[in-house]
Order: C-alpha cells, then structure tokens, then sequence
C-alpha cells in the first residue's frame, strides 16, 4: 500500500476533500501494525477548503522508549527515511511514502514524535486553529500561494518561510489570551486502544 516517495518542487493545489480519507486509511495501516501509537492528521490537507501543496501530513505519537521499534515497523509497511526538505534528525524522525487512491498519487509525511512533546500539541493547536477561524486560514493559504509564486521551488527553503507566519499564528492566542487550551492529543482520527 505505501509507495515510493515521488520527490517535487513545492507546488499550490486547491484543497483535495479525499484527501481526509487518504489520512484514515493510511492511519488504519499504521494502527494494525503499532497499535501502541496515537494517530493524528495535521497540516493543510487536514483542515477544510485549506489549499497547500497537497501532502498528507499525519503524525504518529508513540511512548517513550518505543522509537527503534516504530521506526523498524514503519519502515516494514513501506514508508522510507526523508531524502530531501527539511530534513529531520533520527531522533524526531519523519517518514516519507505515497499511496494511490481513487486514480490519484497522494504524497505522505509521517512525523513520528515522543508522547509529551510539546510539538504534537502545537501542531494540533495550528490545525484546530485554522479550522476555526476562516481569516487565518485565507491568510495561510496566501502566504503559502505567495512563496510559490516567489518562485521558492527547494522544500527547505519552502518549509522555513512558511515556519515564521506558523510562529507568528501559534504564538497570537497565547498573547492575546490565556484561555486558549491546547488541545489535547489523539482522538482526531484514531487513538490507540
């Protein structure tokens, strides 16, 4: 089921509505085969009428001192280490594949982080924000048609640029109030049983 990763530049796509299911499908196979993890869709492809560059982002939340063994069942159901981008360091690695669904190639980034990290919960919080509040999210959506029409076409560089307007959005709640709660993690498409 997971192919391998077709390397391209950064390019803008509309919001691909499939792309929910491509998520729990794929979360589906990863849970057959490390029912110990959490689950989660994140980045563009998991927020409504959010266009981006059409990747499924998914992040697996494992416990602690389970690394070696989610790594080596990733790898065993198709997903391959990063090549290019931003590439993450093994300790917080990021797992890469493509899945074809209803005659479509869908490219996959798999984050595999600790259990605690206060990056899964920043990330769902991004994500839950943008679904929410429609300004945000058009601004999102501008920022990133407008690093491509730069002519960005290097996935690192991609990815930095659109880092500071994602540090800007998380850090404005937090400023502006303090009743925003982070969402806690797991339950958005499948949480271990």
């Amino acid at each position: 089921m997971i192919g391998p990763y077709p390397v391209h530049p950064p390019e803008y796509r509309d919001y691909d509505p499939f792309a929910v299911e491509v998520a729990r499908l794929v979360a589906d196979r990863i849970l057959a085969h490390l029912p110990m993890v959490a689950v989660e869709h994140v980045g563009s492809t998991a927020v409504p009428e959010c266009a981006g560059k059409g990747i499924v982002d998914l992040i697996v939340v494992y416990p602690v001192a389970r690394l070696a063994l989610v790594k080596a069942l990733l790898e065993e159901i198709g997903f391959q280490p990063q090549s290019c981008g931003h590439l993450f360091p093994e300790t917080r690695p990021m797992r890469v594949g493509a899945v074809q669904y209803g005659g479509k190639m869908y490219r996959l980034h798999v984050h595999v982080i600790a259990e605690g990290s206060a990056e899964v919960a920043a990330m769902c919080f991004f994500r839950d924000r943008l679904r929410s509040d429609a300004a945000l999210r058009k601004a999102y959506t501008g920022r990133k048609k407008a690093i491509i029409a730069a002519g960005v076409n290097d996935p690192a560089a991609y990815t930095r640029r659109k880092a500071r307007f994602i540090q800007r959005a998380l850090a404005e709640p937090q400023e502006k109030s303090e009743t925003h709660a982070v969402p806690s993690v797991g339950g958005d498409l499948q949480e271990r049983k």
